[in-house]
C-alpha cells in the first residue's frame, strides 16, 4: 500500500520586490538539505493549514503575519504544499531564526538563477526546485505587485 503524501503549509513572505528565503541545515536525512526554501512545516493532526502556517512562522523565525493569503495547493504522490504569502512587516535582522542556518531576502535574479549567497556560510547555495519553482510562477502571477 503507497504511502499518503505529507501535507505542509508554506509562506512567501515579501518585501521590497524580495522573499524572505531559510537555508535548510546540512543535515543528509532532511528534505533538500543545504538548499534556500520558504519557512513552513508539516501540520499537525487535526491542524488546517491556516493554522499550521501561522504556527510555523512563530517557532521558526518569532515572526506573526499579518495578511497571509492562500496562492496555491500542490498536490503530488509525496506531499501537498499549501503555499500562501503575504508582505514581511519586520526587518529581517528583527526575525529570530531558530531552524535552519541562514535566512535572507532574495531577489527576483537570484530565483531565476536558481541560486542565493549566504552571508553565513560565505557561499552560493541553490535552491530547492520546487521552491524555485513556486516561485517562479509567482512573479509571473503577480508581476511588480510585490
Amino acid at each position: 500500500m503507497p504511502t499518503p503524501p505529507i501535507e505542509v503549509a508554506i509562506a512567501i513572505l515579501y518585501q521590497d520586490g524580495q522573499f524572505l528565503m531559510q537555508l535548510r541545515d546540512d543535515i543528509p536525512t532532511i528534505v533538500y538539505p543545504g538548499h534556500w526554501s520558504f519557512f513552513g512545516g508539516h501540520l499537525e493532526p487535526g491542524e488546517s493549514a491556516d493554522a499550521a502556517v501561522v504556527r510555523e512562522l512563530q517557532e521558526e523565525i518569532a515572526y506573526t503575519a499579518v495578511q497571509l493569503k492562500l496562492f496555491d495547493r500542490r498536490v503530488n504522490s509525496h506531499v501537498i504544499r499549501n503555499i500562501y504569502y503575504g508582505p514581511l512587516s519586520a526587518a529581517v535582522d528583527d526575525l529570530s531564526l531558530n531552524e535552519g542556518q541562514d535566512l535572507g531576502l532574495c531577489s527576483v535574479a537570484d530565483v531565476e538563477r536558481g541560486y542565493r549567497y549566504s552571508a553565513r556560510l560565505a557561499e552560493d547555495r541553490p535552491l530547492g526546485r520546487p521552491h524555485q519553482q513556486i516561485l517562479l510562477d509567482f512573479v509571473a502571477q503577480f508581476q511588480g505587485e510585490f
